[in-house]
């Protein structure tokens, strides 16, 4: 049976992203950036064990979630490891989360594992199809591992399928069968999706000063939202039997291969449902998941958004209210390049390092591998820290729930008194989603040429009665302190005099549609200036984001897709 190879771009992401449509039309196929093999909607990601003969199966997302029960399907010729599959691992039902395949790779000493996953995108037949390749770290493949698995795929012709192994993905416990290899028995294990996650959280948090938290007098009302994807689980047996919130606490938990049509990326544009519920008053925390539970949104009471970048910043500056990092210290920061330099300010005062990477958090395991690195994080709503190799929203909404628990105050409290120790970074991110590539390749040729001409260095753009002066300019770069390698083009900045920042970034992870982001960022010290609203305080520098990109006029769109 031949293979059919839909290929990814190597070197962009340990993980590729596509259009459902992409794959069920054909009957059989492999994908060649996943060692993915299906079998109609019967699917089956594998995460091999360093041990010769052990694997891990894993699913991350309810869009492209294993039936209950369904064929396997085997490579003729294993196409990364030169063994033969003996054992295999999958979640109940088919569902792990991100932060918990990392947790059970680490655990099991696995050499890597494969998710499949929706991300923060739709899902179901009309959305889209995700892969994700993780290393024995735990964390995502580096790109010289997704260039390798690229290679490897176009030399790989057939698979072939065993259609009468039958596996009840209900039934927790080891299944064994008799099957045409040299293991005797072949052996599947059906884990309890949550448990082993669990066990890693309990030795991170104060689970009792949570518990009396959301349980003890005065106790604090929230609300969290799983967004109909892989969390719902997670939700119910960490946060409501585990700490004891209300089960009324947890909404959207039943996960759904469609998300209930919904879009589960934990935003203020897609999250509308958490956030009227918070702008009533009646919870004093807030906190959405994405679909594969890597991101998180934190809302105070009365809605009360807390950007990304803030909540990074804030997490590092109360470290100490976690028994995790009191007992083991915090040796420095990392940050995507993207996001606000908030985390600067409180790593300044620490006198620890800060990393500034491209996007991507397969940048942040180096780093933490060698020991630099306790805590990172992303504007898009990711943040996570050495105790497993991914970003971790449920870990992070613990980290806020024992912030409050620490200092007794309330969300708004919290960013405010931050606000008035570090200064306030006004940040937005503008996203232009579902462009044509060809017009997104062009549009980042120009602005490149434009701001690394030399001249482009010290012009002045006069908006309003607002004057920003070019201080510097580049194609970011960024050299691995740990290996040594360099990965180019990572996006676009200007680096205006008053520290300003603009930034343009192109994403193409879907692999049809691209995506470019605008970021634009500014910093006010002065307390009497941190009530604007963003959008007001970054306008200047967004109409000069828009001028020089000409993105409006030549996509032909009147605005962003989402602003964050």
């Amino acid at each position: 049976m031949r293979a059919y190879v839909l290929p990814a771009a190597p070197g962009q992401n340990s993980g590729a992203r596509s259009p459902a449509q992409a794959g069920p039309s054909l009957p059989n196929y492999y994908d060649e950036s996943s060692i993915l093999w299906k079998t109609g909607f019967s699917l089956f990601p594998l995460v091999i064990s360093k041990k010769p003969g052990t694997l891990h199966v894993d699913n991350g997302t309810p869009s492209v979630r294993l039936q209950s029960r369904s064929r396997c399907l085997l490579p003729s010729r294993p196409p990364i490891l030169e063994v033969e599959i003996g054992r295999l691992i999958i979640g109940q039902n088919g569902i792990l989360s991100t932060p918990a395949v990392s947790c059970i790779i680490r655990k099991i000493k696995a050499a890597g594992g494969i998710i499949l996953t929706a991300s923060h995108c739709p899902g179901g037949p009309g959305g889209e199809f995700g892969v994700k390749f993780n290393v024995a770290n735990g964390g995502p493949a580096p790109d010289v591992v997704s260039d390798k698995i690229y290679q490897i795929s176009k030399t790989i012709e057939e698979y072939t399928i065993c259609p009468d192994l039958r596996i009840d993905l209900s039934r927790l416990g080891r299944q064994e069968f008799d099957l045409e290899n040299k293991f005797k028995p072949f052996r599947v294990e059906i884990v309890d999706p949550v448990d082993i996650y669990l066990n890693l959280l309990r030795t991170i948090f104060d689970f009792n000063a949570i518990k009396s938290l959301l349980t003890g007098p005065g106790q604090l009302k929230i609300r969290v939202d799983a967004m109909h994807g892989v969390m719902g689980p997670y939700v119910r047996k960490v946060l409501c039997d585990e700490l004891g919130a209300p089960a009324n606490s947890a909404i959207n938990c039943v996960p759904l291969e469609d998300f209930g049509g919904q879009h589960p990326d934990p935003n203020l544009t897609y999250a509308t449902t958490l956030l009227e519920a918070m702008k009533g008053g009646e919870y004093g925390f807030g906190a959405a998941f994405d679909a594969d539970g890597d991101r998180y949104m934190i809302l105070g009471q009365n809605g009360f958004f807390v950007s990304p970048s803030d909540s990074l910043a804030i997490i590092a500056a109360n470290l100490s209210c976690i028994p995790y990092f009191r007992q083991m210290g915090v040796r420095g920061f990392g940050r995507s390049m993207p996001t606000s330099t908030a985390l600067d300010r409180v790593a300044k005062s620490m006198k620890v390092p800060v990393y500034e990477t491209p996007a991507g958090w397969r940048f942040f395991s180096n780093l933490m591998d060698s020991g630099r690195c306790s805590l990172c994080g992303e504007e898009s709503f990711g943040t996570g820290s050495d105790h497993l190799r991914e970003k971790d929203g449920l870990w992070a909404v613990l980290v806020w729930l024992s912030i409050i628990a620490a200092r007794k105050q309330s969300v708004e409290e919290i960013v405010r008194d931050h606000w008035a120790k570090f200064g306030r970074h006004y940040y937005c991110r503008f996203d232009y989603e579902g462009l044509e590539p060809k017009t997104t390749y062009y549009i980042m040729r120009d602005l490149e040429a434009l701001l690394t001409d030399k001249s482009f260095i010290g012009q002045q753009f006069a908006v309003g009665s607002h004057v920003y002066s070019v201080a510097k300019t580049d194609s970011f770069e960024y050299v691995d302190p740990v290996d040594g390698t360099v990965t180019k083009k990572q996006g676009l900045r200007i680096i205006f005099s008053d520290a300003s920042r603009l930034i343009f970034r192109l994403s193409s992870s879907s692999g049809v549609r691209a995506t470019i982001r605008l970021y634009a960022e500014s910093y006010e010290r002065d307390p009497s200036g941190h009530d604007q609203e963003p959008q007001a305080v970054l306008s200047p520098l967004i109409a000069i984001a828009l001028k020089i990109s000409q993105i409006h006029e030549r996509t032909g769109r009147r605005g962003p897709t989402v602003i964050t």
